[in-house]
């Protein structure tokens, strides 16, 4: 059954007032105007900001809640700032919140039959016309698409795809973790009529998630391999032996995806 690999943050509705992130995390609420909401965004600057005058690439990541404080997680945390830190990664990092009982409705692009869901276009406007700008302005950022990306797991790595195909000319990489594609099949008739994608594309998944996870994910790779020359090396697949559909997953892949994409 695939329903456990999706639904299991409903259940975790509360607001924890501790944070246990690194002091280069901070948290701020935006409007969400697409959304008819708010949002709580996660914010992870390098360590050495202050001390320069440097602009960085930026990172979007989705279900902020499980990436930097295990005290607002489902299931243990990403470990995101950590992990950057002792990298001494020249990145920012922009956590955004999922949506709670609406989470299955932000990060999924087309209604299910069974599940519902299918605003996945209007999460993704607010990210692009509403957030992106707010952060531009606020923080020194790399604009371009080639220093902007996103990325997310599960759900998350569902929409994370559908943004690369929704904007190629903001996203240049995308962070494709444990992607529930089953979800929203027509997907893959989008991508087999798509002229060419010259997005920089991480796909990872572990062979213990589901008995589908790794041939959905290997057909849409193959897909996407064949708009474009391997010698371009944008694509990167990964399976990980034994891995399973939880956050220990992600967190240990992420260095990894973050090294080859930056």
């Amino acid at each position: 059954m695939k329903k456990h690999l999706f639904l299991y943050p409903l259940f975790f509705l509360l607001t924890f007032p501790f944070c246990n992130a690194q002091k280069n995390v901070s948290t701020f609420v935006i409007e969400a105007p697409q959304l008819q909401s708010t949002k709580k965004i996660w914010l992870y600057l390098p360590e050495n900001y202050n001390a320069t005058t440097k602009k960085y690439p930026v990172l979007y990541l989705h279900d902020a809640q499980n990436l930097f404080d295990a005290s607002t997680s489902y299931a243990g945390e990403w470990r995101i700032d950590e992990t950057l830190d002792s990298l001494k990664a020249e990145v920012i990092v922009v956590g955004i919140a999922h949506g709670n009982e609406k989470r299955i409705d932000e990060l999924t692009p087309f209604k299910h039959e069974e599940y519902g869901g299918g605003g996945a276009a209007s999460y993704l406007d607010f990210i692009v016309n509403t957030l992106k700008p707010r952060i531009d302005s606020t923080y020194r950022t790399k604009t371009g698409k080639y220093n902007t990306a996103i990325g997310g797991s599960s759900l998350g790595g569902l929409v994370s795809y559908y943004a690369a195909l929704q904007y190629p000319k903001v996203f240049g990489k995308a962070m494709v973790f444990s992607p529930s594609f089953w979800f929203n099949p027509a997907l893959y008739v989008q991508t087999e009529k798509l002229k060419t994608l010259k997005t920089k594309l991480y796909f990872m998944c572990g062979d213990a998630e589901s008995e589908t996870m790794v041939s959905d994910m290997n057909k849409m790779v193959d897909l996407v391999n064949d708009k474009r020359c391997s010698c371009e090396h944008l694509t990167k697949k990964v399976v990980v032996i034994g891995g399973k559909h939880n956050e220990k997953l992600w967190a240990r892949e992420f260095a990894k995806a973050y090294l080859w994409l930056f």
